[in-house]
């Protein structure tokens, strides 16, 4: 059976899902570049912009069949965004705007599930299932 990957944003702040979140899914390039001064830095790739539904969730895996690739990958969850629209006070800025999350799928048949437990001042996240 091929893999896949998912997520699921929880709003810890109001004790609910994060509907209508907007999330980035990035591939990063495994090759190095190294600017001037000797940092390295690696190419991404913009793979596809989702909104999770009602139930935090997005309609459809964020990969699988052919596009559940091994790899490197970024999720960027726009919670900053989610949080103006929220209810509750919010900073001007947000003290968190974008948060990634950098992970590698290792094995192209396993469920990767990364979920975001988020507030506008923490987050936390852990491979589910």
């Amino acid at each position: 059976m091929p893999g896949k990957l998912t997520t699921h944003v929880l709003d810890t702040a109001q004790g609910c899902p994060a509907a209508h979140l907007r999330i980035e899914l990035w591939q990063i390039d495994p090759q190095t570049d190294y600017p001037e001064g000797g940092t390295a830095s690696h190419r991404k790739t913009l793979l596809k912009t989702l909104h999770t539904n009602a139930d935090g969730r997005t309609n459809q895996p964020l990969l699988s069949d052919a596009e559940f690739q091994p790899g490197t990958y970024e999720l960027v969850f726009t919670i900053g965004d989610y949080f103006k629209q929220q209810p509750i006070p919010v900073s001007e800025p947000p003290f968190l705007d974008r948060v990634p999350i950098q992970f590698t799928i290792a094995d192209p048949n396993a469920h990767y599930h990364v979920p975001l437990l988020a507030s506008p001042w923490s987050y936390s996240t852990y491979r589910g299932s």
